[in-house]
């Protein structure tokens, strides 16, 4: 079976096994873990922060952002299907008070629409305090938001007194697809979350970036929220050597990725009931849907086929490429989905 449902069904390689076998720790709480520490400072230098704190989650390290830039009563701008919206079980609200004002994804970009909906801090109002980027953006197919847009979206925070934080979880995509770096894309940013068990392959794992104080406030918050840890110097060697020896390789995910659009393009003409979003640049994300039929059943046919792909609402399968599928079985996954979306659309 080839499992392209996310990027998140890695296995940790051998050479990742070893070093966490043999990784140097210590209780993390009392802040003695050595390779927790080394990690933190890489990825502050990485992203071009003052600091870093791991976290268990991509969830823990974006609401941990909510919840350093904001008060009880604010409210949080960002697009209405960021991740920090939809996919983090309503923690925004619950753990720390805020509301969302959502934007259409389409508009995000336009400096107009994000200045009309600031709200003001008045009597009557919940005071907009903090601007949301995902980049890139899972449910936009892996949309990249390139250096320039980035820096003009976080300017314009500023000019309405905004913190801005990046949810990059798969940020390592954009700044590969980009021929970049991570600091050049979160140039006047506030906060930046990045994940390491996502494209990366660590088996668990996140990080919040950001300036000393903030990331200090975020390391009691984290205790609180029980996300405090002993000897977590092993999942940090983990992250370390993911970080070091798996960015590079990103363009291959990306290369497979954009085959199998290629795949899946040529099957769409016009009038077809297929599909197919993969943004220019293209990371490792491919989605597509057919206007007739059940998700839930291509999804099972396909499983039969020997593919798992991943449902994302609205009719649209999603396909993400990862390091544990080759090119070789990438070129299987195109075969086995073309085939089947001949026989569907005819």
């Amino acid at each position: 079976m080839i499992d392209l449902r996310s990027d998140t069904f890695t296995k940790p390689t051998a050479a990742m096994l070893a070093a966490m076998a043999k990784a140097e720790v210590g209780d993390d709480v009392y802040g003695e873990d050595p390779t927790v520490r080394a990690l933190e400072a890489r990825i502050a230098e990485l992203l071009g922060f003052e600091a870093a704190l791991f976290t268990s989650s991509g969830t823990m390290a974006n609401q941990l952002a909510v919840a350093v830039h904001t008060r009880p009563g604010d409210t949080v701008l960002c697009e209405q299907d960021s991740h920090l919206y939809l996919f983090e079980a309503g923690a925004g609200p619950a753990l720390s008070g805020v509301g969302f004002d959502l934007l259409p994804r389409s508009v995000l970009l336009a400096d107009a629409a994000i200045e009309a909906a600031v709200k003001p801090d008045n009597l009557h109002s919940a005071p907009t305090t903090m601007l949301a980027v995902e980049n890139t953006h899972n449910v936009g197919a892996g949309r990249v938001l390139p250096v320039g847009e980035m820096r003009r979206i976080a300017a314009k925070a500023k000019s309405l007194g905004l913190a801005v934080h990046c949810d990059g979880a798969r940020l390592w995509n954009a700044a590969v697809a980009l021929r970049t770096t991570e600091k050049e894309l979160l140039g006047g940013f506030d906060s930046a979350a990045v994940c390491f068990s996502k494209g990366l392959g660590a088996p668990v794992g996140s990080a919040l970036a950001g300036t000393r104080a903030k990331v200090e406030r975020a390391r009691k918050l984290r205790k609180r929220w029980g996300g405090g840890t002993r000897q977590a110097g092993y999942l940090a060697a983990a992250a370390l050597h993911a970080v070091e020896h798996h960015r590079a390789r990103l363009a291959e995910d990306h290369e497979n990725a954009a085959m199998l659009a290629r795949r899946l393009r040529s099957l769409s003409a016009a009038g077809s009931p297929l599909e197919v979003q993969y943004p220019e640049p293209g990371t490792n994300m491919v989605y597509f849907r057919l206007r007739h039929g059940a998700v839930d059943a291509h999804l099972a046919a396909l499983k039969g086929d020997g593919v798992r792909l991943g449902g994302m609402g609205g009719g649209w399968i999603r396909a993400v490429a990862h390091l544990d599928v080759s090119k070789q079985q990438f070129e299987r996954v195109a075969d086995v989905v073309a085939n089947y979306l001949e026989r569907v659309v005819q």
